[in-house]
């Protein structure tokens, strides 16, 4: 028997993690698993409605790894079709009751589901249910604006931990090696990942198991290169993971390599300084 959670939980954020504290606390007092249910895709990829601008947070692995890490027991992924997306909410309790063995579900307080779109008051008559609070307002798309807007400390506090991407290197234009500071392109695995906005961050690079200081540029055709401080290996084809610390500056356009190099010199003393 188990108490479920369900929802797409990207990111993994501060409002999904007081969901999840009531999942397994709850578990815990009942002598059930704490259980899980999340989707893939994301149902505006199936479903349409606005799914060009749609950004993720976590790529399915890492929200998985994001999920265990909490301690939660279970973890299943239900495909998101057209058909599951057709299930009222009594029938889709009714196949958690089924396949799932779930006996109480939790729920945000603004949860609705279902293609009736049921409340948590009306959910709460079919099953028995855990309403939790508000978590001072945090949402997925709180988080996406705000790195939008190159807010990575901000991001970073609604979601509980620093944001990153994961991707693996690969060969760039080599320009920057040329002016004394090399690069690692990195290729997003999950390449609808949201990006923070264009421009210069302080970063955290882990290559190996290393975990290196460097400082990362995304331009407006969304590239990504990282400089690594005091690193000059060859690294092609390798796992490589970013983690945003803080902005530097907004995206520049440059005149010359000259001018390019100047800036980089004057960016890398910047983020040493906030080491």
């Amino acid at each position: 028997m188990a108490v479920a959670a369900t929802g797409f939980f990207d990111g993994v954020h501060l409002g999904h993690r007081a969901v999840i504290e009531t999942l397994l606390q709850t578990a815990r007092e009942r002598g059930e698993q704490s259980l899980i249910l999340t989707f893939w895709p994301h149902p505006r990829t199936v479903l349409r409605g606005g799914s060009r601008e749609l950004r993720l947070l976590t790529s399915l692995e890492e929200k998985r790894e994001l999920l265990r890490g909490l301690g939660v027991d279970r973890i299943e992924v239900l495909p998101f079709t057209r058909d599951f997306a057709a299930l009222s909410a009594a029938q889709y309790l009714d196949l958690l009751r089924r396949e799932y063995d779930v006996t109480s579900i939790v729920l945000g307080y603004d949860n609705r589901f279902g293609s009736d779109g049921l409340s948590t008051e009306r959910i709460a008559q079919l099953m028995d249910s855990v309403i939790v609070p508000s978590a001072d307002d945090i949402s997925s798309t709180k988080i996406r604006k705000a790195l939008s807007a190159g807010e990575v400390g901000r991001a970073g506090a609604m979601l509980g931990y620093e944001y990153f991407l994961s991707g693996v290197v690969v060969s760039g234009n080599m320009m920057g090696r040329t002016i004394g500071f090399p690069t690692a392109n990195m290729k997003l695995r999950e390449p609808l990942k949201c990006l923070p906005g264009a421009g210069a961050y302080l970063s955290r690079v882990e290559v190996e198991g290393r975990q290196l200081w460097g400082m990362t540029n995304i331009d407006h055709k969304e590239k990504i290169e990282t400089n690594i401080f005091d690193f000059d290996e060859e690294i092609y084809g390798l796992d490589l993971k970013v983690t945003f610390v803080a902005k530097l500056r907004d995206e520049i356009h440059f005149r010359s390599f000259d001018e390019l190099k100047s800036q980089l010199e004057k960016d890398r003393e910047q983020a040493k300084s906030l080491l």
